[in-house]
């Protein structure tokens, strides 16, 4: 396909998802138009500056402006011109005081585009929803634009971790075309030609099917990060390692080691509140029961935190109140600035609120954090947050984490007391080094 059959894409909502979706595809050679309501984010881009944390994103940003193939704009107008394909990658949050999904970004994405859109193209969802909106949009957008029945919606899900953002969207592990039309897939096609070129593998399907695919995945994932926790609590309570039992499960090719990692549960932007709108959405088909055990991986995950505090607590003779605590990690997870439903700062806010001196560090997240927890004190370094500490209490993986010296940490500290709320430390270098040393399900 040539530099001039490619569709030109535009990208609806420059978040985390969106702006990765834009500079990914002019980077491919697709001239792109990103959009947001939110002018201050649109001017950041513009001058090249990426709003959060994400390896390898500035610099493929820097390149695709100066190629021309991407430019940034606040008008529903421009954007509509200017697509061929248009993809929708607003957020999804929880709604405050429930387990649904807000759709409220989704459908004024769509409210916006539509009347603007007068001649034949494809929309496409990428956010995560609950099944069956994509009908509904379907409807609202034939309804709103002056081309009608010309204007078709696909969906297509992302599957970006955290982190890898950039590689899994150059290079990701499967697509998923959800389509109502063979003229809709070949758009598609075109609209993800190079990657297809890799040989990726594609699951074209109905748009039901597409929007259930992400939460499914995320549920899988979910369930099985709090089924490792809940062996955990098992370990616990018969003087089992749960590190040792995680191993030999992680033999069986059926299981494997990935995700099978104990410790403090998981958080983030994405796998919480998709359970949480996964289990409301069933229960408002009519088929709540299917997956009514995800409320208890929810319940599992929440309980780690609470764990992990009263493992702090044990280390320190049972009293927090007016003991120095150092966490180290804000972030949900290494190589992210992203602190949504971080379990590292619930957390390290937990044990401020129970009377301790509570000092921060992450690598990444801190300007997030202090926005979010002005209350907590943070620091420069895991040295620097350590200092005089009666206890040391690692929360999120970073790798300059796994890195620390023990014996480097122990001329800063007041009581060498180390807590891996990730199991992310060697138990017995640091027992070795005179640290008291312990982790969730290990003896």
């Amino acid at each position: 396909m040539g530099e001039a059959e490619l569709p030109r894409l535009t990208v609806i909502g420059t978040g985390y998802l969106g702006a990765t979706h834009a500079v990914c595809m002019a980077s491919l050679g697709y001239d792109v138009v990103g959009l947001d309501v939110d002018r201050k984010k649109i001017e950041k881009l513009q001058a090249g500056e990426v709003p959060f944390f994400e390896p390898g994103l500035p610099e493929l940003l820097s390149k695709a402006l100066e190629s021309g193939r991407l430019r940034f704009t606040t008008s529903y107008e421009e954007a509509a011109e200017h697509g061929d394909v248009h993809f929708v990658c607003v957020g999804t949050p929880q709604q405050p005081g429930s387990d649904a999904c807000d759709l409220s970004y989704v459908d004024a994405a769509v409210r916006g585009l539509a009347p603007h859109l007068t001649r034949r193209c494809l929309v496409v969802g990428k956010s995560t929803v609950p099944v069956n909106t994509a009908a509904r949009l379907t409807g609202m957008l034939r309804e709103l634009a002056p081309a009608g029945e010309e204007v078709e919606l696909a969906w297509n899900p992302e599957f970006l971790r955290e982190g890898f953002a950039v590689d899994d969207t150059l290079r990701p592990d499967r697509l998923v075309f959800g389509v109502a039309s063979e003229w809709a897939r070949e758009r598609l096609a075109a609209a993800f030609q190079p990657i297809l070129d890799l040989g990726t593998p594609v699951v074209v399907t109905d748009l039901a099917t597409a929007e259930l695919v992400k939460v499914a995945a995320n549920s899988f994932l979910a369930t099985k990060i709090s089924y490792i926790n809940a062996m955990a609590e098992v370990c616990e309570a018969t003087g089992a390692d749960v590190r040792d039992l995680a191993k030999a499960l992680a033999y069986d090719d059926r299981i494997g080691g990935r995700f099978l990692q104990p410790g403090l549960g998981f958080g983030g932007g994405c796998l919480p509140k998709d359970i949480r709108a996964f289990a409301h959405r069933a229960e408002e088909i009519g088929v709540g029961q299917a997956v009514s055990f995800l409320r208890e991986v929810d319940a599992i995950n929440r309980r780690r935190r609470s764990r992990t505090i009263d493992l702090v607590r044990e280390l320190l003779g049972g009293q927090l109140d007016g003991k120095k605590v150092a966490c180290l990690g804000a972030a949900f997870k290494p190589n992210s600035d992203d602190i949504r439903d971080a379990p590292a700062l619930d957390v390290a806010r937990t044990m401020h609120g129970l009377g301790a001196t509570v000092r921060v560090y992450d690598p990444a997240a801190l300007d997030n954090a202090r926005r979010a927890y002005p209350e907590l004190r943070y620091g420069t370094s895991a040295l620097d947050v350590a200092r005089d500490a009666d206890v040391v209490v690692l929360l999120t993986e970073w790798s300059e984490f796994r890195e620390i010296e023990p014996s480097a940490l122990a001329q800063v500290v007041r009581h060498t007391r180390i807590v891996d709320g990730r199991h992310a430390l060697d138990a017995d270098v640091w027992r070795a080094e005179g640290w008291e040393y312990r982790a969730l399900g290990s003896p």
